[in-house]
């Protein structure tokens, strides 16, 4: 009967999950904990087995790089040159605020990319008179889809990095930068089309914005050079793990570590850890004792059969079942807990005859990450934007993004399915 409560305690932990009517943390480390109290997992194994640390580890690691780097004014600074650069011009800056979210989402993250530019999209449109809406709506798609470039742009990219020792920081820029570079081309031109009409600037406000110093934004320049060089360190270091020969969680740990130590006599340690998201490390930890249970009681080996079956352990149809049932699922509910239950399942297709699983892991990261677009409630990052947007006073309903976002989704999914194919899937036929 263990699976039977396994099940129970996972599923009403997800309906509270979806709802939002109470936080997800407290709700996924409810759940775990009720793992425990029925018995099926015991502390130690859900402690030692279970719960992922170098996930964990590795988004704290990154999470106290962008806090520190963040109150230099790097980012406000940065934003306000490039608008300069383009004479505050609404279409090049739809253009220049989109590429920046996107970028910083891959080497950062798409949750701490958002809260970075979100409040520097309102000051600029605040400047030239216009409305945000356009801008939120193209940062929340953007932050997305350029999460889903890199091992640490987007949490579910994380946790399949982590669980599969090959898939290095450069082996999902190699396989998945292509396509999310050619999504990003496609959508970013039909958002800009469908934005025309509302992406005019009055001469006036953009002398305004002109006379603005970006140099004004930066508050700390000894913080900036030392907090920059060791981001670019760290990211550097990402890029050359291989040869390193070191676990990338280590590397961003030490990276996080040294900006702690250079910056300690002005950035207290109690203070740097009170900006940490602990929310959100919270709730992975929660989650992966939810999935252990599921795993204990052979929830998850049965549900691999089960796919398997379907798909007569036929490869591309597997991989497209994968990434269309990741990428709407991940439209209505959060994309983590669904990844964090996919994880063992595509591990376990080794034993039913699947030796190439690379394909497979593709598949969910694209679903997964670019599902995020479907809905509002899709991403972490969108509710943010959301959030954000209503304090002020530049709101958009749910189905003001469901117009953009559903068809966003649609075409990333149809796009991705073509890049699978042809480039990993074809050779299976």
């Amino acid at each position: 009967m263990d699976w039977v409560l396994a099940l129970v305690i996972f599923i009403i932990s997800y309906v509270f999950i979806i709802s939002e009517k109470i936080n997800r943390a407290l709700i996924a480390c409810l759940g775990g904990v009720f793992m425990l109290f029925a018995g099926v997992i015991d502390l130690n194994s859900a402690f030692l087995e279970h719960i992922d640390w170098h996930t964990i580890v590795l988004l704290l690691s990154m999470m106290i790089l962008v806090s520190i780097t963040s109150q230099s004014g790097f980012f406000e600074f940065l934003a306000v040159s490039l608008a300069k650069l383009i004479h505050g011009r609404p279409v090049p800056l739809l253009i220049v605020i989109s590429t920046l979210t996107a970028i910083g989402s891959a080497f950062l993250n798409n949750v701490t990319t958002v809260l970075l530019i979100v409040p520097i999209v309102l000051t600029l449109t605040k400047m030239l008179n216009i409305t945000a809406i356009p801008y939120l709506m193209a940062a929340i798609i953007a932050s997305n889809i350029g999460g889903t470039a890199t091992l640490i742009g987007d949490p579910p990219n994380l946790m399949i990095g982590q669980a599969v020792d090959h898939l290095t920081f450069n082996a999902f820029l190699v396989n998945l930068g292509p396509i999310v570079i050619v999504i990003y081309i496609v959508i970013m031109a039909g958002i800009t089309f469908l934005y025309r009409n509302q992406l005019i600037v009055a001469r006036k406000n953009q002398e305004m914005l002109m006379s603005v110093s970006p140099k004004s934004y930066l508050k700390d320049r000894p913080l900036l050079f030392k907090s920059v060089t060791v981001l670019v360190l760290t990211t550097a270091g990402f890029i050359i793990q291989p040869l390193l020969n070191v676990d990338i969680t280590s590397i961003a740990m030490g990276g996080a570590l040294l900006l702690m130590l250079l910056t300690h006599e002005d950035k207290q340690t109690e203070e740097i850890f009170q900006t940490i998201e602990w929310v959100t490390l919270f709730f992975f930890v929660g989650l992966f004792m939810l999935v252990g249970g599921l795993k204990e009681t052979g929830i998850i080996d049965e549900v691999a059969k089960s796919i398997i079956y379907y798909t007569e352990g036929d490869l591309p149809k597997t991989a497209m079942l994968i990434l269309w049932a990741s990428g709407i699922l991940s439209g209505f509910v959060d994309n983590i807990p669904f990844v964090a239950a996919m994880i063992p399942v595509i591990l376990e297709f080794q034993e039913y005859g699947m030796n190439n699983l690379d394909p497979l892991w593709w598949a969910l990261a694209l679903g997964a990450c670019l599902g995020g677009n479907g809905t509002l409630i899709g991403a972490s990052s969108n509710l943010i934007v959301a959030g954000l947007a209503v304090k002020a006073k530049q709101p958009f309903t749910y189905m003001d993004f469901l117009k953009v976002g559903a068809p966003t989704a649609i075409i990333s999914f149809v796009l991705s399915s073509l890049y699978l194919y042809f480039r990993y899937l074809v050779y299976f036929q």
